[in-house]
């Protein structure tokens, strides 16, 4: 898992079908001093994050396991909303 925040979300047209209903967020990865690090990416939403938000997601297959038994097409997708994180 990684950490990133929500820059933005997509709105498209045309879709697979398996993503009819699913949202489409824009993430830049952070790291855990809150920097930004790494290239932004597209992540399908599994549980209402927005914009602004701090959040964790998942890449590659393990990225559609929490809209089974649906096969969604997707290598990233966000699986929690961070509250807070410490550093000790």
């Amino acid at each position: 898992m990684q950490i990133a925040r929500v820059i933005g979300d997509i709105v498209v047209t045309r879709k697979d079908e398996n993503l009819e209903g699913r949202t489409l967020l824009v993430l830049q990865p952070i790291a855990a001093d809150g920097s930004a690090v790494g290239r932004t990416l597209i992540a399908v939403d599994a549980v209402g994050a927005g914009i602004g938000e701090t959040v964790f997601f998942v890449r590659g297959k393990e990225a559609s396991f929490p809209f089974y038994p649906t096969e969604v097409p997707t290598d990233a997708g966000v699986v929690g909303i961070v509250d807070q994180w410490d550093l000790g």
